[in-house]
């Protein structure tokens, strides 16, 4: 029994490919030792109760569509993939003893509530885990005195110059053809799910790259990429992305430098576990935050009265996603207009999001949050009605999430609570009945917020 990392091979009579979020069969390290390696393969993925019964029914059945594709893939191969439900240390060793595996392959994953499966499961089977959800596997890119880089572009500069370790080469190989009893109820194929529609969304992306910069902080666009999904489920490996997109033009650098910060949180985590519960800087845990349940409630709804802001959270309700740009504000209103703990927030959007990748959404938090990896002061505080006008100026995203303000222009939509009596009438909003007055001052805020970040700070 043990768990190692992938490198040496051996051959195996049967192995188990136990896929977690990596559900593809191109570019996946853990799928290409085991058929290069073996005689027959295993292909199993494992529902945990404690993880299925959390989630949203988007991510439910976003999941489930591309469990559906991959299983797909491997008929297509003589194969099943199989699902059964469990706590998986249980079925991962009795799907062992039943095909008389010999060994486990899979793709690591870092959070702690992975390593404790992991670890558990290791007790139980010889588990060999590889890096196939990251361009450099958490540990590979370190400082010059050999720990974690802490600030980001140092960070960068070492990442991007790191060669891309080898991984193997897949093989032929006879699958098993047992699907199973876990299956969950099928969702209709809309060819949105799998690995071929996520190859797609690259391909289709990567035509329009190259307005990246200039587009990327505009919510009424909508001209991101859409790939993080891909890449929380791993539909897609990063570095699949990285050698299609390239750093070819001062655009598609700007690009991958995203799959970047996407190592670097996941990096951190991977060094520092605590982060998901606690500072990264422990001063700041000494925050008292505001116990507001009803303030919790307005942002969770889209109900503050910022419309920037509420189109943010229904986005979320809507499509299980926000924007880049607009995940920052919501997530700022919420810490610094509302003092409310971000820890809340972050356990929110996580649950609710479809690409809510716990080290990405951990360490995007405390950065808004100014508790973790980052250069800038804590006295950061994003103006929801200036950041509105910014990126949204026509307000197109508000109008799609916030129809009952589409009747205002361009000018008052932002800040519908300065706009004068006779242009709501004509608009056909009643402040408060409506739409919601602000539930915070935001200039207020602002001061209550750098006051409890410096009595914490001493």
């Amino acid at each position: 029994m043990g768990h190692r990392p992938g490198d040496g091979r051996r051959l195996v009579s049967t192995s188990i490919v136990w896929f977690r979020r990596d559900l593809r069969l191109g570019d996946n390290p853990a799928w290409a030792a085991a058929t290069s390696t073996s005689s027959q393969v295993v292909p199993l993925f494992v529902i945990d109760p404690d993880l299925w019964d959390r989630c949203s029914p988007r991510r439910i059945e976003m999941l489930t569509g591309h469990l559906s594709s991959l299983d797909r893939d491997l008929t297509e191969m003589g194969g099943r993939l199989r699902i059964e439900r469990g706590a998986p240390a249980d079925v991962v060793a009795r799907v062992a003893r039943e095909t008389g595996s010999d060994l486990v392959q899979a793709n690591a994953d870092i959070t702690p509530f992975a390593r404790r499966r992991d670890e558990a499961v290791a007790s139980e089977v010889d588990l060999r885990t590889w890096g196939g959800q990251w361009v450099h596997k958490p540990g590979t890119v370190l400082n010059q005195s050999g720990g974690t880089y802490q600030v980001f572009t140092p960070f960068y500069k070492a990442w991007i110059a790191r060669h891309v370790d080898e991984w193997p080469e897949p093989g032929g190989v006879k699958l098993s053809d047992d699907p199973g009893g876990g299956w969950p109820d099928p969702v209709p194929d809309d060819g949105t799910y799998g690995e071929g529609a996520a190859l797609a969304r690259l391909d289709e992306f990567t035509r329009r790259v190259d307005a990246y910069p200039e587009e990327r902080d505009r919510p009424d666009l909508d001209s991101t990429s859409r790939l993080s999904a891909d890449l929380k489920w791993g539909t897609l490996a990063p570095r699949t992305i990285l050698s299609t997109v390239g750093t070819a033009s001062k655009a598609r650098a700007a690009f991958v430098r995203q799959l970047a910060w996407r190592d670097f949180y996941a990096h951190l985590l991977a060094k520092f576990p605590h982060t998901l519960d606690g500072a990264l800087k422990p001063d700041y845990d000494r925050i008292v935050w505001r116990h507001d349940p009803n303030g919790f409630e307005a942002w969770t709804r889209g109900l503050t009265g910022y419309p920037i802001v509420d189109a943010g959270m229904r986005q979320l309700v809507g499509e299980g996603y926000i924007h880049n740009r607009v995940r920052m504000l919501v997530g700022s209103f919420l810490v610094k207009d509302l003092l409310i703990d971000w820890r809340l927030g972050e356990r929110h959007l996580r649950r609710h999001l479809v690409d809510g990748d716990t080290s990405q959404n951990v360490g995007n938090w405390q950065w808004v949050a100014g508790t973790g990896a980052d250069a800038a002061p804590y006295f950061r505080v994003f103006n929801p009605v200036l950041q509105s006008k910014k990126f949204d100026p026509r307000g197109d995203y508000i109008r799609r999430w916030v129809p009952e303000l589409a009747g205002l222009d361009s000018e008052h939509i932002h800040a519908p609570f300065d706009a004068p009596p006779l242009v709501l009438a004509e608009a056909g909003i009643e402040m408060g009945t409506t739409y919601p007055w602000p539930i915070v001052d935001h200039a207020e805020a602002r001061e209550r917020a750098l006051a409890a970040y410096q009595r914490a700070l001493g």
